[in-house]
């Protein structure tokens, strides 16, 4: 059998798997939720417009990539937002081509505006916000996959309990903005470091694919927000040097490769326009700062109760316990400290928020540790009793629920 289809072979869809999709389904139910009872906004619209000129023509504005001006924070959330706009008017196009010519969507030698197709376009809300719900899926999913490999899977379902219900991240999944994207970048970037990192502990050919997912995930981050660049190659870079024992030389230049690729697929995110991807080293989107403020409003807003009890208690075990204090928690635990302290000062973003997947990703590795302790059933208890109250509380913040 070959390789490829080895990997099909070896995975999996049993119960663990499905509860964390059943987990998963949850959420993207809460999002099309909140969806359903919105309205298009100013936001919206300029994501869209911006989003499909991007897809479909350069601005009429001579000197600017689009008519929002040069795209200086990042460019992949514009491009999400307006990819089903867009993929909607081809295929409206397309249909055209069985309707009578008065009844045509675009009419011979002319052409409309999307927001000029409202009768024909049923969902336009819905169609902007699905590719941000699914990147929210795409990172809950990558943090199951991270805890549970870590941690084992109730500290898996802990993590991820506490992500498919926090109300910050359903937020940013159902409007248009580059903030989980930057999230999932990160956070599968530090973590993939840290696979590359292992796998120079063996053979050469190990290192192909995880190279590769490293220069992906590089690049969303670089394309999502230009400031989350610099930060995931310098975290993942100290990460790598703290584990690869015997190949601390080539942390290096790995870590420069996947940034040099990085960019390069930043480069084609932008049309392969040289004046507007300059723009965005000639901008000062990447400048950073520190503050406490993003971490307080988050820990003292009532719909994150359970994920504040649950980061306190984390953080007692951590300090208490012995076998808690390895590497596996201190990782994430030092990620979020440095991300959730950050502020950004040349360009609107939220690093706070890409800090909350290892804030998760703390709890669950140090509650798994509490649940395979001598008294196990009452910390299993207790993270239940959590993991519920957080449930709660963010399912009581969603309008018209009640």
């Amino acid at each position: 059998m070959t390789h490829r289809f080895g990997i099909l072979r070896r995975f999996r869809f049993n119960l663990p798997q499905r509860i964390a999709a059943g987990l998963l389904a949850l959420f993207l139910i809460q999002g099309l939720w909140l969806t359903g009872r919105q309205t298009l906004t100013g936001q919206d619209y300029q994501y869209a417009r911006c989003g499909r000129e991007t897809w479909e023509r350069p601005s009429a504005l001579a000197g600017y990539y689009t008519t929002c001006g040069n795209i200086h924070d990042g460019i992949l959330a514009y491009r999400l937002a307006g990819l089903p706009l867009t993929l909607n008017l081809l295929v409206e196009r397309g249909l055209d081509r069985f309707r009578k010519p008065e009844d045509r969507v675009v009419q011979a030698g002319g052409e409309i505006n999307t927001w000029e197709l409202r009768h024909q376009m049923t969902h336009i809300l819905l169609l902007m916000r699905l590719p941000f719900l699914f990147a929210g899926c795409l990172l809950g999913g990558c943090i199951w996959w991270v805890t549970r490999r870590l941690y084992g899977n109730l500290g898996g379902y802990t993590a991820l309990t506490l992500y498919c219900f926090s109300p910050a991240v359903l937020k940013a999944c159902v409007t248009p903005n580059p903030e989980m994207l930057a999230a999932l970048g990160v956070y599968g970037g530090v973590y993939t470091c840290l696979g590359v990192a292992h796998a120079m502990q063996g053979p050469r050919r190990k290192w192909r694919p995880r190279m590769v997912l490293l220069t992906l995930l590089f690049g969303v981050a670089a394309a999502s927000h230009i400031a989350a660049l610099p930060i995931v190659a310098l975290l993942g870079l100290a990460l790598m040097l703290w584990v690869a024992e015997g190949h601390r030389s080539q942390a290096l230049p790995v870590v420069l490769m996947a940034t040099a690729g990085a960019l390069a697929l930043l480069f084609v995110c932008y049309g392969f326009s040289p004046d507007a991807f300059s723009y965005v080293f000639r901008s000062a989107a990447g400048l950073l700062w520190f503050s406490l403020d993003p971490a307080r409003r988050f820990f003292s807003a009532l719909g994150n109760a359970g994920i504040t009890v649950a980061a306190c208690a984390a953080l007692a075990l951590y300090l208490g316990l012995r076998r808690s204090r390895y590497f596996g928690n201190t990782t994430p635990l030092l990620c979020f400290l440095v991300l959730v302290l950050l502020v950004l000062t040349g360009t609107p973003g939220s690093p706070w928020l890409w800090a909350l997947p290892f804030l998760f990703t703390f709890v669950g590795g140090v509650f798994a540790d509490a649940y395979e302790s001598p008294r196990g059933r009452l910390a299993l208890a207790a993270g239940g009793a959590i993991v519920l109250l957080q449930a709660v509380f963010c399912l009581l913040s969603l309008p018209g629920l009640l």
